[in-house]
Parts: structure tokens; sequence; C-alpha cells
């Protein structure tokens, strides 16, 4: 990869922040990860870091949202309506556009980790693919094309109303519209119904019908959109809980009930998978959008 642009990435995720100065997954020059804190120091730990690079062509970000994508906006590149304590209205990518003076590219986390997936990872070769990230948060990021599926903002499919198991009528943990999927299936949304962190709860645990029902639902959706000819599930419910896979692909089979007959769907052993850069993804993802916009200047 000697010939690729050295580009500077930012994974801005609720939880940790990863900073990564690569050509791809087989150059790597640095990846230093950083708590989520506060905007101004989290920001100002960011640029600590890329101050001390040099060389790079240009900045991607792939930052937890929801964020404003619209160019044309004037609150593009901030992160907007976040539940994330303090964060709500932070300012990211202008920020850091004008302090480096490259072209720099802003997209959702999901957005970026499905462009790293599609690049190198579980859906290489692919051109139309979604991510579905399960952890903290439920996010989608559709590409079609290779380029993010969006227009006046990114997907938040994660936010759709279920179908329901009979006779469960948990009231959810999201703050916005309570038993969504991410009110019912995020790691937050377990322990809150449990009382257990997801890593620790057993898979025979009754709780995980609830998941897999919910997550299902999800996948039945993003298919539906008719984008992914693969779906990649991330995020650490799934990193930690393999054991959900053959279930939901399962529970989506009988969800869909033979609908879209389409080979490379009905074959939901190779169309609903893990990925395969792991906690690269997302940060590989940021050097993806950031070899865009060196493209596009």
């Amino acid at each position: 990869m000697s010939n690729m642009p050295l580009i500077a990435g930012l994974e801005l995720g609720g939880t940790k922040c990863v900073i990564i100065l690569a050509q791809g997954p087989d150059a790597i020059h640095e990846r230093i990860e950083i708590p989520t804190t506060s905007p101004d120091e989290t920001l100002g730990s960011i640029e600590r870091v890329i101050d001390g690079w040099a060389g790079f062509a240009a900045l991607g970000i792939a930052s937890f949202g929801p964020v404003s994508i619209d160019a044309a906006a004037a609150d593009y590149g901030y992160i907007t309506s976040t539940p994330k304590p303090g964060w709500a209205g932070t300012d990211v990518a202008r920020r850091l556009a004008a302090r480096y003076s490259v072209p720099t590219a802003f997209h959702s986390d999901v957005i970026g980790a499905a462009l790293g997936e599609a690049r190198w990872g579980a859906a290489e070769g692919l051109s139309d693919l979604a991510y579905v990230t399960v952890g903290t948060g439920i996010g989608v990021g559709l590409i079609a094309h290779g380029r993010a599926v969006d227009g006046l903002t990114h997907s938040e499919l994660g936010h759709i109303r279920p179908q329901r198991l009979a006779g469960d009528e948990w009231t959810g943990v999201c703050p916005f519209h309570g038993a969504c999927v991410e009110g019912l299936a995020s790691g937050p949304a377990i322990a809150a119904r449990t009382g257990v962190k997801g890593q620790d709860l057993p898979p025979d645990h009754p709780a995980w019908e609830n998941v897999v029902q919910a997550l299902a639902q999800l996948l039945h959706t993003v298919t539906l959109t008719g984008v992914p000819r693969r779906i990649v599930m991330g995020g650490g419910v799934m990193v930690g809980s393999q054991f959900l896979f053959p279930r939901i692909r399962q529970a989506l089979r009988r969800s869909l009930n033979g609908y879209v007959a389409i080979a490379e769907i009905e074959d939901t052993e190779t169309f609903v998978v893990p990925p395969m850069l792991g906690h690269n993804a997302g940060p590989l993802g940021a050097i993806v959008l950031g070899q865009q916009a060196l493209e596009a200047r």
C-alpha cells in the first residue's frame, strides 16, 4: 500500500475515540485510543495527537450521532440531538478541518464501519451493503454503489419500532422512543432488563429472545430497502455474543417468509455475517472517508 496516500482518521465513539494514521489495514502507522469524556477535553486530546503527525493528505471523521452531514447546513459537522450528556450541538468537523487545512470528510460511525468492511473486510468486493452496530447504541450504515446512502441526513434505522414478541410489554430504555430497537436490544437495554451486562448473560437466558426478535425486525426492514447484498453485524453485543448470529438468521428467515426470493438473501449464512476488521472497522472506515475527500477535492 506504499502508493496509497497517508490519511489521518478519527472514529469518535460514545465511550472511546480511536485516532489512526494509515494507508490501509496493512499500513497502520499509529493507532491511539482515548476515552470520550467532555467535548472540550476529548477534542483537545484528539488535536494533541493529530498535531504530532505530519504528511497526511486528508482527514476522515466517523462520529457517533446523530450528526449533521448536509454540507450546506449551518450546523454541518456537528453532533446534534445525541442523548450523550454534554455533546449535543458540538462542532467536530468544522473545528478539525479548520485546524489542519486538508480535505476532510465527516459521516456517522456506522457509515465509517460500513466503508471499512466494504473496502477491506467482510463485504470486500461488494458495492452495496449494510453495517449494523449493536452496542451502546444501535445504528445502521447503508452503502450503495460504494458510497453512503444519505440525503438530508443519515439513516437512523436503529430507532424503528419493531414488532414485539407476544406478551412483551417492557417499556425499553431509549429516552426518545422507549421500545424502539435500540431501546430493546442495545447493551444498556439488556443490562436494564436483566440487571446483567450482555457479556455476562448466559446464552439460554430468556431475555435473548426479545433481543433476537428486535434485531431480526431491524434486519427485515434493512433488507426491504433493497440496498444490501450483505449485512455485517458488529458492535459489543454481537462481538461478545456470537451465538446470536444463527438465532438472528433464523428469525430473519421466518420474518421475511420467502418474500424476497433472491439467492443472496435466502442464504442467510452469507447474507448476515460478523465483521472481519473487528475493532478497526470504524477507524479504517475513517481512512476510506479521508481517501474519498481527497478524490473529491
